[in-house]
């Protein structure tokens, strides 16, 4: 089933059926166990739309799937990632950091953003003023209930500032966490069971309507699964309204960096299309 977020309202796809219900308490929703049978349950009290009602409802925008959760972030779980975080510190000394980590039993796991940071489907991403390399990061970004368990997946853009992180690795709260530093959508999709690891994630990037950079790759890339990078994060950390975890990315372009205009489109099989535009801060 797939959970949208409407800008009044709020619409479930089951069974190739569209419900549409009323707002929602998302942190209580979200906090709740037992996520798919309690929306299965919701969706008999709601009103059943036709297909075209329900993309009428899309198209009228949508929010970020979440209420006040944190979002935090996993790091250097794809080989592609590695390679290039060594590439962008060599400089500096701290290629060997991202290599270490690697291989590393314990993963790189970074608060990304609050809610409040995170910019819905449609709207503005940013680029910081003082950085001069920079990149949108597609990843698939989980669900977890407060006892830390997968209860769905979303899209996540984790826009990084790649020059500030390569500058020094002490620097990488200012290269990740700043105002519209991420992006969650179009929606959640609420399973139990996990994403096959065929599951392909794209990104293009397009400039002043060319196609700028473009990358893909598969769950199948992901060194560490969903499962392992949940139960580090809840080692010492608890949520009492659930939370978001991106998993890392495999798409890293080479020679590119986001500039002001840039429309960024990522898609994961399953779960649909994030759009974003890119602004500055």
């Amino acid at each position: 089933m797939r959970l949208y977020k409407l800008i009044s309202g709020t619409l479930l796809e089951l069974n190739n059926a569209h419900y549409l219900g009323p707002e929602l308490d998302w942190d209580q929703l979200l906090g709740r166990e037992q996520l798919p049978k309690l929306l299965a349950s919701e969706a008999s009290h709601w009103e059943k739309i036709s297909p075209e009602k329900a993309e009428e409802c899309i198209a009228e925008g949508l929010l970020a799937p979440m209420g006040t959760q944190e979002v935090w972030a996993a790091g250097v779980t794809y080989f592609r990632s590695r390679t290039a975080r060594m590439e962008e510190s060599s400089d500096a000394g701290g290629a060997t950091f991202y290599d270490k980590v690697y291989v590393a039993e314990r993963p790189e796991l970074f608060f990304k953003a609050t809610a409040s940071r995170v910019s819905n489907p449609g709207d503005l991403v940013k680029i910081r003023t003082d950085s001069s390399w920079d990149v949108p990061e597609p990843e698939l970004t989980l669900l977890l209930s407060p006892s830390g368990k997968i209860q769905g997946y979303t899209i996540g853009n984790d826009m990084s500032s790649r020059s500030i992180e390569g500058e020094n690795p002490l620097y990488l709260p200012q290269a990740k966490v700043y105002q519209g530093c991420a992006s969650l959508g179009p929606c959640l999709l609420i399973q139990e069971e996990p994403l096959p690891t065929s599951t392909k994630i794209s990104l293009e990037v397009h400039r002043q309507g060319s196609l700028a950079a473009s990358g893909e790759t598969t769950l199948a890339q992901l060194k560490r699964s969903p499962e392992e990078l949940a139960n580090w994060l809840f080692r010492a950390n608890s949520f009492p309204t659930g939370c978001f975890l991106m998993t890392g990315t495999g798409i890293v372009p080479d020679d590119f960096s986001l500039a002001k205009g840039d429309e960024v489109t990522i898609r994961i099989e399953g779960i649909g299309t994030l759009q974003n535009r890119v602004g500055m801060i």
